[in-house]
């Protein structure tokens, strides 16, 4: 645009309103009344005092009688508050757009009315009757030492604004003679006097002509050019506001004008004025707001490969201002380890040319580059387990607000001016980083091949030999961002885990050794899926510490007895060992929270195929028995346990019976033959008064095969060093069935010859009908130790009901290891029975008996009197 448009005056067009003979102004012509206007406050003449901007009153109206002085920021929100009628601006103190225009027209009044007037009558009518109201600043183009700025405002009188009616009237009355003024192109200077009165930015105005009458409104449009002042003093004072050390700022707007009068010169005068912002009233960092975000790797033409990083930030504007930005390079940095050392610059950025527009929020595009990450980020601080990199990722992962610092670039495109090149590389922005939580990016994880070893007796308590420990694999899915597209890397991985069960803490998981890590990245599938990192971890021997007992005894009722997965809740710290194209770092304390399902032994209890065999007996007495044993199973569950040592107490009907010991079993998924087992049974020793009774009755179930269920309960001396652990299962009892006997095969027999009964310790009887004898064949189950049968009381049956005949026996005989007959005991038939017909006719053949029998056992000094049921044993008849 040209420097003189074609408008009344230079630049201005005047409204012409009420005729300023009427009493009681009020504001007229074109333009309606504005609630927002500006008015001066006190100022200095080199020669005589002139107030330069005036106050507007508490309702803000034209024409209204209140004259209640307001603070400088106020008077500037009025200036500017019109340039919100569209509604989309907000209020606020918006004092820098246009200081020149307020200081410029408000002075050429007040030195025309200061040439007809006493000084004191003129300050009075002006400091309440003028109105200076602007409509829009404009940025029209950047110059080597500034910016050209288009200034649209509106300046005149509205003496109804003022209270004291003979400066009223004597106002109306001069301006009316003087009508129009003219002001010569001057320069306005604003100062900081706090900063050594240090010059900050002055502004070119052209020549104006103004219309001074009451009611008449000068639409001012012209260009001036605006240029900063002492750079260093301006980056002292912007640096003060970042940091939140500018509780005042206090500026002086100065000015020489030459004022003219139709053909009459009025001369030059110096006029300043003083405007104080409190801290509350100074301009704040605008809201923002990353709309877009892509981070990718790129191929340099050096070969090499750039990380890159693409945004678009949305930034809100509530200022009048309107201008092309040109392109604009800045320096992200991150805190260093104390606010003494120099930040550190972990990336470079450059902005496109971008448009500002009047209230309407900036959004500009940003291109950034990450080329390596410098050893100071990534160092340990002094005094500290932690890096500035720790510090920086940890707070904003943790969800708490951190800070990142942004300064202009010393390397500015060939676009920026110099000047404004200079004031950004030496300002730096803090700019609030609100943290995130990435609990939910944890999209699923597990555990496999998971080996338990419980504690060593023998170890200390506060050690990992003396604490349960667990090893795995684990395995973890973690989203990754979906703007994150570039290459990740896992090596090794660290933590402090917990683990709840229902939200209740059941122990600690210690993982602070590195664990040996690989990672993998998934592709999504659909566009709207995010790429997802398989972090696969070996954990070896891994101590974990019960801390509530209770919790711990819930845990293993639901394993034990439960009929769904039990779920369990991780959550830990996770330091990440990570490699990036820009770099390999630690990340520490990652907040990670998993979940992992365990499958219930009950729901697969009934696998077990428990089977007793190699019995050996190691302490005889006369009521108790020491037993080793050798014992196959399978383990239902996919986990391995590694037993230093356990002890459990068998019960039967609630009475002990005895304990059972296994001393370093290893436990593994499937099968498990020949694991060493002792036992000591001693009801008498261990149990109440009834127990004797009830181990005789189960000992006489056992051996007749019947199904028989003993129950499994720990206390306090389960595991020696870990009383705690058998307390918490004491009140938690676990029916499992009892073993079956490995009875041994006579010679030619296989076991389709016991039917599908249970296998019993007696095979085959030969029955000598001439000598009423019997011999029986028994299989004994003790492949190293001799028992004797001291007596016996048995009666044989004939199908289950028919008796044939009795045998009463007193002599002791032998039952050694393996197949043995037994010496021919007599029978006393029941010959007139059925069952005794039945034998008669079977002579030469066999047939199945069944027998019952009181028995009495002895093995070396330990006897009991136990009774026995036999079933479908096979009978041979002779002579």
């Amino acid at each position: 645009m040209s420097e003189n448009p074609p408008s009344p005056g230079w630049g201005s067009k005047q409204d012409h309103g009420r005729d300023d003979d009427d009493d009681d102004v009020e504001v007229a012509g074109s333009r309606p009344a504005s609630k927002h206007s500006s008015r001066s406050r006190s100022s200095n003449l080199a020669a005589e005092s002139t107030p330069l901007l005036s106050r507007g009153s508490e309702d803000r109206e034209y024409g209204a009688d209140g004259n209640e002085r307001r603070s400088a920021a106020t008077s500037l929100e009025s200036i500017q508050g019109q340039l919100s009628s569209d509604g989309k601006g907000k209020s606020g103190p918006r004092w820098p757009t246009l200081l020149a225009v307020a200081v410029l027209g408000t002075s050429i009044i007040l030195i025309i009315l200061a040439g007809f007037f006493a000084p004191a009558i003129a300050r009075e009518y002006a400091s309440e009757a003028v109105v200076v109201e602007a409509k829009d600043l404009s940025v029209d183009s950047f110059t080597p030492n500034g910016i050209r700025a288009r200034v649209q405002a509106i300046v005149g009188l509205d003496a109804g604004r003022v209270h004291n009616s003979f400066v009223r009237n004597m106002g109306r009355f001069g301006t009316r003679i003087v009508g129009k003024v003219e002001s010569q192109p001057t320069t306005v200077k604003v100062y900081v006097p706090e900063y050594g009165n240090v010059l900050v930015g002055e502004a070119l105005v052209p020549r104006l002509v103004l219309d001074i009458r009451n009611g008449r409104w000068n639409h001012l449009d012209f260009l001036t050019d605006l240029q900063p002042g002492e750079l260093d003093g301006i980056r002292t004072i912007a640096n003060d506001w970042l940091e939140g050390r500018l509780g005042e700022l206090r500026v002086l707007g100065k000015v020489d004008l030459r004022v003219r009068l139709g053909g009459l010169s009025l001369g030059t005068r110096t006029v300043t004025e003083s405007f104080a912002f409190e801290g509350h009233d100074l301009p704040a960092i605008p809201d923002h707001n990353l709309t877009r975000f892509n981070l990718h790797e790129v191929e340099t033409p050096t070969g090499d490969n750039l990380t890159v990083v693409e945004a678009t930030v949305t930034i809100e504007n509530e200022f009048p201002i309107n201008l092309v930005v040109p392109p604009l390079a800045f320096d992200m940095l991150v805190p260093n380890c104390s606010p003494q050392d120099p930040s550190i610059q972990v990336a470079s950025a450059e902005t496109e040319p971008f448009q500002i527009r009047p209230h309407n929020d900036i959004e500009a595009d940003v291109t950034g580059a990450i080329r390596h990450l410098p050893d100071t980020l990534t160092r340990t601080c002094p005094n500290s387990d932690s890096s500035p990199l720790d510090e920086f990722i940890g707070s904003y992962l943790h969800g708490q607000d951190t800070t990142v610092l942004i300064r202009g670039s010393s390397s500015q495109p060939s676009a920026t001016p110099q000047w404004l090149a200079e004031i950004m590389s030496s300002v730096t922005v803090p700019i609030p980083l609100t943290g995130h939580t990435f609990h939910h990016l944890m999209k699923s994880f597990s555990l496999a091949n998971v080996h338990v070893s419980l504690p060593d007796p023998l170890g200390d308590p506060d050690s990992p030999e003396g604490q349960t420990r667990i090893s795995a694999v684990a395995k973890a899915f973690v989203g990754l961002p979906q703007q994150m597209n570039v290459p990740v890397d896992v090596s090794r991985v660290r933590a402090d885990a917990e683990i709840f069960y229902h939200g209740r803490k059941l122990g600690n998981l210690d993982l602070r050794k590195w664990q040996e890590a690989n990672s993998s990245r998934i592709d999504p599938v659909g566009d709207d899926d995010s790429p997802t990192l398989l972090v696969e971890s070996v954990v070896d021997d891994a101590p974990m510490r019960i801390t509530d007992d209770r919790t711990f005894s819930d845990l293993v009722q639901a394993l034990l007895f439960g009929s769904k997965p039990v779920p369990l809740t991780i959550k830990a710290d996770v330091d990440v060992d990570i490699s990036m194209p820009f770099g390999q770092f630690v990340i520490k304390k990652v907040p990670t929270q998993g979940k992992v399902s365990v499958n219930p032994l009950s729901s697969r209890a009934g696998t077990l195929g428990t089977e007793v065999g190699g019995l050996k007996i190691t302490g005889p007495s006369k009521d108790t028995l020491s037993i080793e044993a050798k014992v196959n199973f399978t383990n239902p569950t996919d986990y391995s346990v590694d037993i230093p040592y356990f002890n459990i107490n068998i019960l039967s009907n609630g009475s002990v019976m005895g304990n059972t010991t296994v001393r370093n079993m290893k436990l593994v998924p499937g099968h498990n033959a020949d694991v060493a087992v002792e036992a000591t049974w001693d009801p008498l020793g261990k149990g109440d008064k009834k127990a004797k009774d009830i181990g005789k009755e189960l000992l006489s179930r056992f051996i007749s095969g019947y199904n028989t269920t003993v129950t499994l309960r720990t206390h306090e001396g389960t595991i020696p060093n870990q009383p705690g652990l058998g307390r918490a299962l004491a009140s938690m009892s676990l029916e499992v069935p009892t073993p079956k006997l490995k009875i041994p095969h006579a010679p030619g027999e296989d076991d389709d010859d016991e039917g599908d009964g249970p296998r019993s310790m007696i095979g085959q009887a030969t029955m000598h009908l001439l000598t009423s004898t019997v011999t029986f064949i028994f299989r004994s189950p003790l492949p190293e130790t001799t028992m004797y049968i001291t007596h016996m009381d048995a009666t044989a049956y004939y199908k289950h009901v028919e008796p044939i005949g009795t045998i009463q026996y007193d002599l002791p005989f032998p039952v050694p290891p393996g197949i043995s007959e037994t010496p021919r005991l007599p029978v006393d038939w029941s010959l007139d029975s059925v069952g005794f017909d039945a034998i008669k006719a079977a002579l030469g053949g066999d047939l199945k008996l069944d027998t019952k029998a009181f028995v009495g056992l002895r093995i070396d000094k330990f006897e009991e009197t136990v009774w026995f049921v036999g079933r479908g044993i096979g009978s041979k008849v002779k002579l």
